[in-house]
């Protein structure tokens, strides 16, 4: 008897491994805000700082203009298409993890796993909620994920823990700082 796969699981646990299991060794806990529960992935445009979305009291001045900016550096994050340089821009302390995107932008794997963001919810002035879902070659693998964006240098950034979390879940990996 051939034994039952679970084809979300397993493409999942490809994609993830394959594709972030290089960022173990550059995520850590050092001081970077946000959380994440669940994965965190999507990309399409390059981040530009959006008027208006600067926060001010209990989140941005321009509410509607900030989520735009999330849902659309998310998307230029996770976008196999986007360079290393657009990826560098929206992601939380990216400078920093730059060789690590860079090894991205090579891997076909990378090129199958995109993601769609769905709700933004912001907790305080320079974080948000997300909610997405993951897809390995179109189709969802990772439904209703919980991720965080992070107001750094005027962007709002994926947070590094929402990546950390995306390479929690490959099961293979136990990134230090993570």
């Amino acid at each position: 008897m051939v034994p039952v796969r679970q084809p979300r699981t397993t493409a999942w646990a490809a994609a993830a491994v394959l594709v972030l299991l290089p960022a173990a060794a550059a995520c850590s806990d050092d001081g970077g805000s946000g959380s994440a529960s669940s994965p965190t992935p999507t990309a399409t445009a390059p981040a530009t700082p959006t008027t208006g979305a600067a926060p001010t009291g209990d989140g941005p001045a321009d509410p509607a203009a900030a989520e735009q900016e999330v849902r659309e550096n998310w998307t230029t994050f996770f976008d196999p298409d986007a360079s290393t340089e657009d990826k560098v821009a929206v992601l939380e302390k990216g400078e920093s993890l730059r060789p690590l995107l860079a090894a991205f932008g090579g891997d076909r794997n990378a090129a199958q796993t995109s993601v769609e963001v769905t709700d933004v919810q912001f907790t305080s002035p320079t974080q948000a909620t997300v909610t997405y879902d993951l897809l390995v070659g179109g189709a969802p693998a990772l439904p209703d994920s919980k991720g965080a964006a992070i107001f750094e240098d005027e962007t709002w950034k994926v947070s590094v823990k929402s990546l950390c979390a995306l390479v929690k879940l490959s099961g293979d990996a136990a990134p230090p700082g993570c």
